[in-house]
């Protein structure tokens, strides 16, 4: 059976902390970006947060993307678009949610883990965090999280991202709005976060939901726009080229 993973959150301060962790670097499959997206939700609505805190456990990666073994184990473009909108599910969690989300970057970031970064409403990160959208060397692309990377970096970032499938170091990421700081280890990461976190617990909540809405304008279409994305991806991942590559990784 695959490990799903498992989310925690903690309340303090005014702040909810949601940490997600998988064996396989933080991967993440179906029901671990469910309950991702499902946890959001509810913090959203719950009073004991004032702002959200998303992070991952370990330090050396803070997302490792899709999970390779439910990629393997999809077989037909149903299946894969369900496990494709597990993102898709998620990213507009993030986007919906009335109150800030920060995401806490204290390692190495990969496809689906750029959506997350991307969907943040700020992130902050290591030195260590650099980031890669790999799907295209897969035979995929960045099909779902493409929104959420297009408006945060641009899109002549977001060309050579996906196209190069590269790795890129943090201060590129910080250069092109991916980061909004970068910082040298995991203690200046968590004094980081945490000055910001309670700086926002204290904020005006309808101030900052308000904000948020115009940091968000223009993404209404999202809703119809993922799910049409989930699509492409799913009848991708069932060619030939992109099983073999999957295959191959192990």
């Amino acid at each position: 059976m695959l490990d799903a993973g498992k989310v925690q959150t903690l309340f303090m301060d005014g702040i909810g902390y949601i940490t997600f962790s998988h064996p396989k670097g933080n991967s993440l499959p179906g029901l671990l970006l469910k309950e991702l997206a499902q946890t959001v939700q509810q913090l959203g609505q719950d009073d004991r947060a004032q702002v959200i805190v998303l992070r991952s456990e370990g330090e050396k990666v803070f997302c490792a993307g899709a999970s390779f073994d439910e990629l393997k184990a999809v077989r037909s473009v149903d299946e894969g678009h369900e496990f494709f909108m597990g993102f898709a599910r998620l990213i507009l969690a993030m986007r919906n949610c009335p109150k800030f989300v920060i995401a806490r970057a204290q390692g190495k970031v990969v496809g689906g883990g750029v959506g997350i970064a991307s969907a943040a409403d700020y992130c902050i990160a290591t030195q260590a965090a650099s980031f890669r959208l790999s799907e295209l060397a897969l035979g995929l692309g960045p099909f779902v999280i493409g929104p959420a990377v297009l408006r945060k970096v641009g899109r002549s970032a977001f060309n050579t991202l996906s196209i190069g499938a590269d790795w890129h170091a943090a201060d590129f990421g910080q250069s092109c709005g991916l980061y909004a700081q970068v910082v040298p280890d995991i203690h200046s990461l968590d004094a980081a976060v945490n000055a910001l976190a309670h700086k926002l617990a204290a904020t005006s909540p309808e101030a900052m939901a308000r904000l948020k809405q115009v940091l968000w304008e223009n993404t209404d279409e999202w809703s119809e726009l993922l799910p049409k994305r989930a699509r492409i991806s799913a009848e991708l991942l069932l060619t030939d080229f992109c099983r073999k590559a999957i295959a191959a990784v192990s």
